[in-house]
């Protein structure tokens, strides 16, 4: 790999998906696309970044997006959102919702453990609070990767996944033991969620009005200038009032005319103006 040909490589990555590569990245690049390379018979990256950019190989470039993708996960992660969600946000909207559905988008949701976190919460919440949300609870679950949305839709987690930030009390509650050594979700907290396939950098048709957004630990890997743009978008997907949670190293920028900062502490989350 010339540093030319990664060069033309992290410019199509960026522009496909907003995805900035670290100049030090090119061993990432090489493990994750060394099958692709192999498959498709090109004997250098740059010719895999010259076949990216003709007319019709749409199927190609979804393959170099969902091995280029991070696809790092946990159940519950960070806790605090979560806490945030039960003892804070979702009494809120009960009280001022009751004639509304709810609903909430996972932006960038990989295999599905975020909105799967949080329908758990939402359960959980409405055994606490018989009545609570008449009219249905909607979690929309977007990411770019096919590959993990078709794993998300499965809801079916072996135990190594599942050990990653689920406690023994909510595994037992919500999962059955399923084919092989693998567990499979219930169908009342799998059914609140859609999942769809989103590009960040795109429109958001059919996402909003929403509640609540989860846009967590993704924009890290954009640029200033699209960080700013797909805060701007996500906050025409928010009601007035309603709330943007970010990941702890994220924040709104200078977008103070569209978010106000609220304080749960621990934890920072953003009201939509």
């Amino acid at each position: 790999m010339t540093q030319q040909e990664f060069d033309q490589f992290c410019q199509f990555l960026e522009q496909a998906c907003g995805i900035l590569l670290a100049k030090h990245k090119q061993y990432l690049v090489e493990s994750r696309l060394s099958k692709i390379l192999i498959e498709g018979q090109f004997d250098s990256l740059g010719k895999l970044v010259v076949s990216l950019q003709r007319p019709g190989n749409s199927r190609l470039k979804e393959q170099v997006i969902n091995a280029m993708t991070t696809n790092e996960t946990l159940w519950f992660r960070d806790i605090h959102p979560y806490e945030i969600l039960k003892d804070k946000l979702l009494p809120e909207l009960a009280e001022k919702s009751s004639s509304q559905r709810l609903k909430i988008w996972s932006a960038a949701c990989s295999t599905g453990q975020e909105p799967y976190s949080i329908s758990m919460i939402i359960d959980e919440f409405k055994e606490l609070n018989p009545g609570a949300f008449r009219m249905g609870e909607e979690i929309i679950a977007t990411d770019i990767s096919t590959r993990v949305l078709d794993q998300a839709r499965m809801a079916e987690y072996e135990m190594l996944a599942l050990g990653r930030g689920l406690s023994q009390d909510r595994l037992k509650k919500f999962f059955e033991p399923g084919k092989q050594e693998a567990w499979t979700l219930l169908p009342k907290i799998k059914k609140r969620v859609v999942f769809r396939e989103l590009n960040l950098l795109g429109a958001y048709t059919g996402i909003g009005p929403c509640d609540i957004v989860f846009c967590r630990n993704v924009l890290i890997y954009f640029s200033s200038e699209r960080k700013q743009d797909i805060l701007q978008k996500i906050h025409k997907t928010l009601k007035p009032g309603g709330y943007l949670l970010l990941g702890a190293s994220e924040s709104i920028g200078e977008l103070h005319k569209l978010f106000e900062m609220v304080h749960c502490r621990p934890g920072i989350i953003y009201r939509a103006k």
